[in-house]
């Protein structure tokens, strides 16, 4: 499993090294054929990533914060077992939980949240703002990546061992719950704002 996200995260930033020049980011315009800096290639996905994340969380309305599939929400033929998953609000909780602690392995510092506290938010407008926060505590952190540092190792991450994979690894991950999230809003009725 750690060697699927592995992949994924170094393939995210191959991505981002050799595909953002074509993307037309305002932050890192880079002429085709020239080299990015390591700290330019992450921001490209971070920002990709923040982009398509805070819109979806924004899409959901606030009421439905709380919904979580569950068995019942499929036909009994479908043998669908959905009870238990996180709520909508939980998984933005969770994504910017790691958010915080993938950027803080990459500052080799503590967290400066309590984790405790971001999972005990429930309301839309308190988690849109600790997904931003931790967002910004993310590019904070990317900020430190050089070219000198990018493949140093650090202290692990579950096996990612430098600041370069751990950053690709932000994007991976949380794109893992903006899928699920992306569903939770179909089952809502709600149209994803990157389907439109």
């Amino acid at each position: 499993m750690r060697l699927r996200y592995v992949c994924t995260a170094l393939i995210l930033g191959g991505c981002a090294l050799t595909g953002s020049a074509q993307t037309g980011s305002t932050r890192a315009k880079v002429a085709a054929g020239n080299q990015m800096s390591p700290v330019q290639a992450q921001e490209e996905l971070l920002n990709l990533f923040e982009q398509e994340f805070m819109g979806v969380a924004q899409a959901m309305p606030a009421d439905k914060y709380g919904f979580a599939p569950t068995t019942a929400t499929f036909a009994p033929s479908q043998g669908a077992r959905y009870d238990g998953v996180r709520t909508f609000a939980q998984e933005i909780s969770h994504v910017a939980t790691a958010n915080y602690y993938f950027a803080s392995k990459i500052l080799g510092e503590k967290m400066p949240v309590d984790p405790k506290s971001i999972e005990s938010l429930t309301t839309k407008e308190e988690l849109l703002k600790a997904a931003a926060d931790s967002f910004a505590y993310a590019h904070k952190a990317l900020a430190t990546i050089t070219a000198e540092n990018a493949y140093t190792t650090i202290d692990g991450v579950d096996g990612l061992h430098t600041r370069s994979v751990v950053a690709s690894f932000i994007s991976a991950h949380g794109f893992d719950h903006y899928g699920q999230m992306v569903e939770y809003l179909r089952m809502n009725g709600v149209v994803p704002p990157g389907s439109k």
